[in-house]
């Protein structure tokens, strides 16, 4: 874990940049109809894994500022109410700080994409967001959580051990 405050802003940026690539996979995936081709996700073609990176590239940026603002801020508030370090496995007790930071951050992004994505490029009507917003974060809740506990976060924390073990 980060013990410096550039330590702290390197381990963000690789969490941020796993999250956004992870998301815009999906997203992507989706959009591009894959879903609902006989085979679903299975027929995805590597102009998948291009496109979702060209988005990453930014959409990671609003992820670090995001999850710098606020994110991370509720995440660890939530994790103080549910677990006790003193008490409970410390991995348990990453797994609750994250599970609170997505539930936050989902929301959040969900936003950031339903405003960009949909009322900005797509010219939907603004009077729509809300319930863009909902259908977004519906969409994006289950990915974005079992993403961040079974994929991001275990890469983040081994890429950032890899880069600051002596």
């Amino acid at each position: 874990m980060p013990k410096t405050k550039k330590q702290g802003i390197i381990f963000g940026l690789i969490m941020s940049y796993a999250m956004a690539y992870g998301m815009e996979v999906y997203n992507t995936a989706i959009k591009d109809g894959f879903t609902l081709r006989l085979g679903g996700f299975s027929t995805m073609t590597n102009h998948v894994f291009l496109q979702a990176l060209l988005e990453a590239l930014y959409m990671g940026v609003f992820v670090f500022i995001i999850s710098n603002l606020w994110g991370n801020r509720f995440g660890a508030n939530f994790a103080q109410k549910v677990v006790d370090p003193q008490k409970d496995n410390p991995y348990f007790c990453r797994l609750m700080r994250q599970a609170g930071t997505v539930a936050i951050m989902c929301p959040s992004m969900s936003m950031v994409a339903s405003i960009l994505f949909n009322v900005i490029l797509a010219h939907q009507a603004i009077y729509n967001l809300p319930a863009i917003w909902v259908g977004t974060v519906l969409k994006n809740f289950p990915m974005a959580f079992f993403w961040n506990m079974f994929a991001a976060a275990p890469f983040t924390h081994w890429f950032f051990n890899k880069i600051y073990s002596h």
